[in-house]
């Protein structure tokens, strides 16, 4: 039966673009490209119980590198492995107070690093173009050219499901139980042989090198990077939406992603039945924290808890 229903859900998925209009297709790029940057960040604060709140600054990371590199001719073939590599880099610099660190000091540090990383996007201007940004090229690949809306669904969904599928069999894998044992406890998974340094600098790696991979998509899909869009409100919401999903499941991944980007259009929606002494600009964060209220309080499991038991 599972099957059956994941096979159906690919078939959808397959059959989005003969379905959807351009907006609705567009969404659900942005969906898969946030579910590939949470399956990185379910790995190192869901697994390994790293509380980063740097996850922005990798994405935004990936999202230069890859302007940067299609600006100057390169195909996706190369740029995004090269993306994805220069924010791995950075995630084990990220990883460096983590040795000795945890908990609220660990979540404090890794949101100074954050600060770090946004404020050199926008004092480097001779690279990056300083607040004003740079205007991104389209995606061109040696296989498949220049990518429109389909071509860029299509990469996103690809790797999204690579990244769900490879997130599946390291944590099936003995790396995997060691993550799992080093968020439990550090003294106890030292014990037993596991090198707790190493095994955060790798899970800071690979979560940033996911990281990367969605900023690269995420800088071709609106076109323009600037410093502004990788914040620490980016980090938070990218948190609360494993949360909302269900923090340890791979489906919570994806069912937060989908909330993610589905709230701003239901706030459009509801705009004209709310209050209108709630100003406009804090609505989402209101909602998205009530959201995680409600969650905390009657699904702590997320939704991928609900879906569990409804099904």
């Amino acid at each position: 039966m599972r099957r059956a229903r994941a096979g159906a859900l690919l078939a959808a998925l397959a059959a989005a673009p003969l379905l959807l209009s351009p907006w609705g297709l567009s969404q659900l790029s942005f969906v898969a490209i946030y579910a590939i940057a949470g399956a990185g960040l379910m790995l190192l604060a869901g697994y390994a119980g790293q509380l980063s709140l740097c996850h922005a600054a990798f994405i935004g990371i990936g999202a230069y590198a890859e302007a940067l590199l299609q600006a100057r001719g390169w195909p996706l073939e190369a740029s995004l492995p090269v993306a994805a590599a220069v924010a791995a880099l950075a995630g084990v610099a990220a990883a460096w107070p983590a040795r000795r660190l945890a908990g609220i000091h660990l979540a404090i540090a890794t949101l100074s690093f954050g600060f770090i990383v946004q404020e050199i996007m926008a004092r480097w201007e001779s690279l990056t173009g300083g607040n004003a940004g740079l205007v991104v090229a389209p995606a061109r690949s040696l296989l498949a050219g220049t990518l429109g809306e389909r071509g860029l669904y299509w990469l996103a969904l690809a790797l999204a499901l690579a990244a769900l599928w490879v997130l599946g069999r390291l944590l099936a894998s003995s790396a995997g139980r060691a993550l799992v044992a080093l968020r439990e406890d550090v003294v106890a998974a030292a014990i037993l042989g596991v090198a707790p340094a190493r095994l955060k600098t790798l899970a800071f790696a690979l979560a940033a090198a996911l990281a990367g991979v969605a900023g690269a998509l995420y800088a071709h899909k609106l076109r323009f990077v600037s410093p502004e869009q990788f914040d620490w409100v980016m980090s938070i919401e990218l948190l609360m939406m494993l949360v909302i999903g269900g923090l340890g499941s791979r489906a919570g991944i994806v069912l937060g992603a989908v909330f993610l980007i589905a709230l701003p259009q239901l706030i459009a929606l509801l705009r004209d039945l709310l209050p209108t002494a709630l100003p406009p600009a804090g609505l989402e964060l209101f909602a998205f924290g009530f959201a995680l209220v409600l969650s905390l309080r009657h699904a702590p499991a997320g939704l991928a808890g609900v879906l569990r038991r409804r099904l």
